[in-house]
């Protein structure tokens, strides 16, 4: 008997955090695997990549993808949770929601997702991960809304930059 999964799309923004979040607390509940799925492709995309190929820039890529879904762990639990079977994921697909449904292809897979704000021009070139997977998903799909807290979060995150950017600029007396 295949074990039960909780498949959560991990993307690092503040709504990808709550899904995240969301997501770990359904696997305890479940006593599930949790797999976090970060879907990335190369700089470009993938049609400028197949016309001009570079298999080393294609590893750094994937590097960064993996320090992005690491770094996702620590923003959201502060590392990888402990007591919690964790089977992170990277999938190249520039569809992130395509890369989800592929991942949950179990009838009795839990896919979470966030419901995060999107841009006009995000939606229309890229459309709704959320919306893409309850449409498409052989399983049931957990929509998770940003959090309350997210715009602190934004705010918070921004002046930490801010700060960080001063620190930068400031000269340091010999």
């Amino acid at each position: 008997m295949a074990e039960h999964r909780v498949v959560v799309g991990v993307s690092g923004s503040a709504a990808s955090r709550a899904a995240f979040q969301r997501a770990a607390r359904e696997a305890r509940r479940r006593d599930a695997v949790l797999v976090p799925v970060l879907a990335w492709h190369p700089v470009g995309g993938e049609f400028a990549y197949r016309t001009h190929p570079c298999p080393p820039l294609l590893k750094v890529w994937e590097q960064a993808a993996q320090a992005r879904l690491d770094a996702a762990f620590v923003e959201s639990f502060g590392g990888y949770p402990a007591g919690l079977r964790v089977q992170p994921v990277l999938v190249r697909d520039e569809q992130p929601g395509r890369a989800l449904v592929e991942v949950a292809d179990r009838a009795d897979d839990l896919l979470v997702v966030s419901t995060g704000k999107q841009g006009r021009l995000q939606r229309l070139f890229h459309g709704s991960v959320s919306r893409y997977c309850l449409a498409h998903a052989h399983c049931t799909v957990v929509a998770v809304p940003p959090s309350e807290l997210q715009p602190a979060w934004e705010a918070s995150a921004r002046a930490d930059a801010d700060t960080t950017a001063q620190r930068a600029l400031t000269p340091v007396a010999a």
